[in-house]
């Protein structure tokens, strides 16, 4: 869902959105707001409704990859809407996949209201999650799928992670191959593949 509307009015953590004569309050990141400068510019935020017993809101997001992010996150047992909004604010969509993968508590606690023992939770709740999202994967390459040695699964997790992150098969398949050695793990081989990529 979204909305698409004019830029009204901002506050310390929300906009008011214009869309066709109805104001929508929409909490949303730091990012967000900073990057919203202009006051009547049209904007389209990717929205979520959150009702409980006691409250409604909406939550909007510039990017479909944090509105994900951001209900993942609220899929986690005792991380509500503010906790989730401060991690999309502090951790970019397209690295939340490797945080998690990669146990990496200290990024997960640099966001302001989580602790270490919510952070460990939220791995605990997504790591597997994150691992079972269903990539769909060029059949001249399901190759790699195929085989049942530990070596070919480790390369076909990595290059799976790396997918979900955003790269293509070829860029990830590549990188995974350059960097792969009989003694590494799936998270030290995505570590050094996304190095790998960067330069």
């Amino acid at each position: 869902a979204y909305l698409k509307g004019t830029l009204e009015r901002k506050t310390a953590d929300s906009l008011i959105l214009d869309v066709q004569g109805v104001g929508y309050k929409v909490y949303t990141t730091a990012t967000a707001l900073s990057s919203c400068q202009a006051l009547g510019t049209e904007l389209k935020v990717h929205t979520h409704f959150y009702v409980r017993e006691d409250t409604q809101a909406l939550y909007g997001f510039l990017s479909e990859e944090e509105l994900k992010m951001f209900e993942q996150l609220l899929s986690v047992s005792g991380v509500g809407p503010k906790a989730a909004l401060s991690l999309v604010s502090n951790i970019p969509a397209s690295r939340f996949g490797l945080t998690i993968l990669t146990d990496d508590i200290a990024a997960l606690t640099k966001a302001p209201g989580i602790g270490k023992k919510t952070a460990q939770r939220i791995i605990l709740e997504l790591k597997d999650k994150l691992k079972k999202e269903q990539v769909n994967l060029p059949e001249t390459n399901c190759a790699v799928m195929d085989q049942e040695s530990g070596k070919d699964n480790r390369i076909a997790e990595s290059i799976n992670a790396l997918v979900m992150l955003g790269y293509s098969f070829q860029e990830a398949s590549n990188a995974v191959s350059c960097v792969f050695k009989e003694d590494k793990s799936v998270e030290q081989i995505i570590k050094d593949a996304l190095k790998q990529m960067f330069h």
